[in-house]
């Protein structure tokens, strides 16, 4: 979806303040640039804080003090916390998890099949909206709030999955057979006999009822979605804030939603981006959480959340914000909001901080928020709506990632999917060659140059052959351990692995172990190989590397392949990133990578990142980031042009300088 402007805004709680300052807060934000607010979503108990008595103080103050200057407003549902009126009227809004029955008190903690919340839910979703709908300020609604089932097993949601069950398996025995359910006398004969899903032991099984779970999530969304459009007017728009996968900060693929269908019913997809910095500042989770919300839909997303402060290990260097909220608009947001405009005085996220810190003053995360907010005012026109054309992606799948959390790698467990996606993606942005993030459909496949696939380890056989086919018809795949290995349902393949694949990648193998001082050398490089190790053998590939080991030293840890007219590249093994990063690059080289977006990164690497695309008038728009703490020399591989942020000209091929976290914008 296409901005009229960058949105550069912060979440605002007037409800949380600890006095009246309102009038203040929105002239110290109209000073810093800040043009939007999202509010309204953490607030159900002060819109309604007994059953059917309302109260919507708070929402027109801040409707009213923001329109009055001229700030816009995102509008977020209340639904992802309940007032304790509610969890006291039905005891089963408190949903049952693999841990136990919920307590109050914790946010997300209710069972979004229950009847008696929806009932509420939609009453307050309404109430909202009349009181909204006039707002000439409200450009969009929120959905929720990094909406996911929270691992409802309750009764309902169990009845619900039964139901599904039914509907895919006419024959029961077809069920018990496809999920292998012979094992240890788990078979069923009846519907009415199902057990309680909490106590399987059925791989396929569990990852069936994740897989339901996030269905659950997909429809929740949904019927929001089909409430507020009864509202919504044609100029504004309808999102929502999807999170990822969380290792202590966003990292990956988020196993309880399916970002790809759950999109489908928002105009735009919004995200929560949240990062470490100061010395750990890479940029990686910036490119490849933003690569996945923009995956989604194909086009620009939404940052709605990102840090200001953050958590204390977070608080940023000078000059890191503004290279983090310029690397989020490079990378094809049309928007960076900050959780939240001030710091919190009570409860858990005290110390998770805003722009603001607890005295409320213009401090120093202010100043340089500031200094962003008027940049984005006098070149945002020039930098929003970029269009990319990348060339190569990567696929990200759902049922693979939680594959790998049933039959996780030795160490990594249920991080192991993800590991492993960002160890490609994090090579192709320190290598600065842009990608996106597809799904599993086969089609996308051949609206790419290059492909790389990281441990798909559930897939169907009808995607397997038209991985074969793309790579047959002149693609190019990369592909890791652990692909081709079990069917949608976590079944494993009973011939040679990978499955099908095999023939694009000329190789085979049926044994594999952990890695038990096994080392690997590459290019006069040596690596250790880490969680999983397969000993594979050509077929008609070539090896690059060996395993160096007494016993494994005949197996193929790194191979690449011709088939048809094109290529593929297979990784045995998980090793260094350093190494990783000479494997893709080399063979980038080898199958004559000839696209035009690979002429200008290709001479700059990390630390310097380099991004681009096309803007609305047309023109290119590269940025240079410099992601380290020293000051760099750089040149100028675009064409002539102007430097956005200094307004001077600048020629191809002219040196130039980054200060330490700083950047350039060139536009030619």
């Amino acid at each position: 979806m296409k901005t009229e402007k960058i949105l550069f805004g912060v979440a605002y709680y007037d409800e949380y303040i600890p006095y009246d300052r309102i009038d203040k807060d929105m002239k110290m934000m109209k000073e810093a640039g800040i043009n939007v607010i999202r509010i309204a979503e953490s607030t159900w108990s002060t819109w309604e804080p007994q059953e059917g008595v309302f109260n919507f103080t708070h929402l027109h103050r801040m409707l009213d003090t923001s329109n009055k200057y001229g700030i816009s407003v995102i509008i977020g549902t209340p639904t992802y916390a309940i007032p304790s009126w509610l969890a006291k009227k039905d005891d089963s809004i408190l949903t049952t998890t693999h841990n136990g029955k919920n307590l109050y008190g914790p946010r997300q903690n209710m069972d979004i099949t229950n009847k008696t919340y929806l009932k509420y839910a939609k009453r307050i979703i309404i109430k909202l909206l009349d009181e909204v709908k006039d707002a000439p300020n409200v450009i969009g609604y929120q959905i929720d709030n990094e909406t996911k089932a929270y691992d409802t097993c309750s009764s309902s949601a169990q009845k619900l999955f039964i139901n599904y069950l039914k509907e895919k398996y006419l024959n029961i025995n077809e069920f018990n057979q496809e999920f292998g359910l012979n094992y240890w006398s788990n078979r069923i004969e009846n519907w009415e006999d199902f057990p309680d899903i909490r106590g399987t032991i059925n791989g396929s099984l569990d990852a069936e009822y994740k897989k339901f779970q996030r269905n659950l999530v997909t429809k929740f969304l949904a019927w929001q979605a089909d409430i507020i459009n009864k509202y919504k007017k044609e100029n504004q728009f309808l999102t929502q804030n999807f999170d990822f996968g969380w290792h202590d900060y966003s990292f990956g693929l988020q196993p309880e939603v399916d970002h790809f269908q759950s999109s489908k019913c928002i105009d735009v997809t919004g995200c929560d981006i949240y990062h470490p910095a100061q010395s750990k500042l890479t940029g990686c989770e910036i490119t490849a959480c933003g690569n996945i919300a923009r995956g989604t839909k194909r086009s620009n997303y939404l940052v709605l959340e990102t840090e200001a402060q953050g958590n204390p290990q977070w608080l940023p260097y000078p000059n890191q914000l503004k290279l983090m909220a310029f690397s989020h608009i490079a990378n094809g947001s049309n928007s960076v909001m900050y959780w939240h405009w001030h710091s919190i005085h009570n409860a858990i996220e005290s110390y998770w901080k805003g722009v603001l810190s607890h005295d409320f003053s213009k401090n120093v995360t202010y100043k340089e928020i500031s200094s962003i907010g008027n940049k984005f005012a006098q070149i945002g026109d020039k930098l929003k709506n970029l269009k990319k054309k990348n060339k190569i992606a990567i696929v990200a799948d759902n049922a693979s990632l939680t594959g790998l959390s049933e039959f996780p790698t030795e160490t990594l467990k249920e991080r192991s999917y993800n590991t492993f996606f960002r160890w490609v993606c994090d090579a192709l942005y320190k290598l600065n060659f842009e990608y996106d993030v597809i799904n599993t459909e086969p089609s996308l496949l051949y609206d790419y140059n290059l492909v790389i696939i990281p441990t798909l380890y559930c897939a169907t056989e009808k995607y397997l052959n038209a991985i074969n086919e793309y790579v047959k018809c002149g693609g190019n795949v990369i592909v890791t351990f652990k692909s081709g290995f079990s069917n949608e349902h976590l079944k494993i393949y009973h011939d040679t692995q990978p499955h099908i694949i095999n023939e694009a990648l000329g190789v085979k193998y049926d044994q594999f172990t952990y890695s038990d001082n096994v080392t690997i050398e590459y290019n006069s490089k040596v690596s250790e190989t880490k969680e999983w190790l397969e000993l594979v053998r050509c077929t008609t590939a070539k090896t690059l590397a060996y395993y160096n080991h007494k016993y494994w030293n005949e197996y193929s840890a790194i191979s690449r392949n011709d088939y048809g007219t094109g290529h593929s590249l297979y990784l045995a093994t998980y090793f260094s990133s350093e190494m990783l990063i000479d494997v893709i690059s080399d063979f980038i080289d080898y199958i004559d990578f000839k696209d035009d977006i690979s002429k200008l990164p290709t001479q700059c690497q990390y630390p310097i990142v380099v991004k681009q695309g096309i803007n609305d008038y047309g023109k290119n728009i590269v940025y240079y980031l410099n992601y380290n703490d020293s000051t760099m020399q750089v040149k100028n591989i675009a064409g002539n042009g102007i430097n956005l942020i200094t307004t001077n000209s600048i020629k191809q091929n002219e040196t130039f300088t980054l200060e330490p976290w700083g950047f350039a914008v060139v536009e030619y």
